[in-house]
């Protein structure tokens, strides 16, 4: 099951002692923690199919009440405090969240296929190439819908918030639905014309769905960036993924109302 160097797990136990100690954890949160390790040994074992797909559907519905909150035990403390970052934004506040991030180190770690190694050259190549195309789909169908505008800034909280979008929100989300999501449905469609396209599509469909709550504009414009990462995934592997996504949200950021414009 350790499919990671020991120096991985290493960090991870000690940022999580950490927030045990500093009361960002509580008990309850082993609970979740023993599930995700029942999980992954039924995933990473070999001989009874059946008891595989059970841990991948336990899985599944682990990384949505973690994503979600819904398991006691995580005290997400907030990093940012409601504030306007512009005058016409709505209001936002940013949480340190200690649940949504073991969705991704749990992929790491039981399936490392989804990292679609590719070289360095071939991941900075579909970067290049997909970083602009997402802009375009989302941020300018964003203008176009008038739900964002131009507006550079760079608040106090910038920093903070780099490192916790980069680290707790853009890595766990490529992990689960670029390498996961769509990793696992290239594989299940490899022999169907298109297979790869359709793999890609779903994924960035159900990408797009997990926005719904932000309304149906975000939906759409979710699901387009999702193409955008898509392409990074397929030709660039994870890490092009990841940093197209953190592209396009840095672009977002700085550039543009965040996260949206108000009524």
């Amino acid at each position: 099951m350790l499919a990671l160097p020991w120096i991985n797990l290493a960090l991870l136990s000690l940022g999580y002692s950490l927030a045990l100690t500093y009361g960002h954890l509580g008990w309850l949160s082993a609970i979740s923690v023993f599930l995700l390790l029942v999980a992954g040994a039924a995933v990473r074992q070999r001989e009874i199919p059946f008891v595989r797909y059970l841990g991948h559907g336990l899985f599944i519905v682990l990384a949505l009440a973690l994503a979600t909150h819904w398991l006691p035990g995580f005290y997400n403390g907030r990093g940012i405090a409601p504030q306007r970052f512009t005058d016409n934004a709505v209001p936002f506040s940013m949480y340190l969240n200690q649940d949504k991030p073991l969705i991704g180190f749990w992929l790491l770690l039981v399936c490392p296929w989804i990292v679609g190694r590719r070289s360095l050259r071939l991941s900075i190549y579909a970067t290049a190439m997909a970083l602009p195309l997402s802009a375009v789909l989302a941020l300018g169908g964003a203008l176009l819908l008038g739900v964002i505008s131009w507006a550079p800034k760079w608040p106090d909280h910038a920093w903070l918030w780099v490192l916790n979008n980069l680290l707790l929100v853009t890595l766990v989300e490529e992990a689960l639905f670029r390498g996961y999501i769509q990793g696992s449905l290239s594989r299940c469609f490899k022999d169907l014309p298109y297979g790869e396209n359709l793999a890609l599509v779903l994924a960035s469909l159900l990408f797009g769905l997990a926005h719904v709550g932000a309304g149906w504009q975000w939906v759409l414009l979710a699901s387009l960036a999702g193409v955008g990462y898509g392409l990074a995934y397929r030709f660039g592997g994870l890490g092009a993924a990841i940093a197209t996504h953190f592209g396009l949200n840095l672009l977002h950021f700085g550039l543009f109302t965040y996260p949206m414009l108000a009524g």
